[in-house]
């Protein structure tokens, strides 16, 4: 499960390396909570125990750090194709 660097806050922003094969997306963790947002277009697409606000932070989050996330998709998955 990569982190990916560059973002900081209370929130981490993550891959699951079996995920690869799926439509671009990211997860993000804090304490128990935990959701998945896809990246094209930027949608909810699972969510574990976040509040809808913290939902719509974590939102603006993607929608400022989407070109750093799209690298750090294609750098890890890139990897994991061979």
């Amino acid at each position: 499960m990569p982190t990916i660097d560059g973002i900081s806050g209370p929130y981490r922003f993550f891959f699951y390396s079996a995920d690869c094969a799926e439509p671009i997306h990211v997860h993000v963790r804090r304490d128990d909570s935990e959701c998945k947002f896809w990246l094209d277009p930027i949608a909810l697409a699972e969510n574990y125990g976040f509040a809808s606000r913290e939902l719509t932070s974590i939102r603006r989050i993607i929608l400022v750090k989407h070109e750093r996330i799209a690298e750090a998709w294609d750098e890890h998955c890139r990897t994991k194709k061979g």
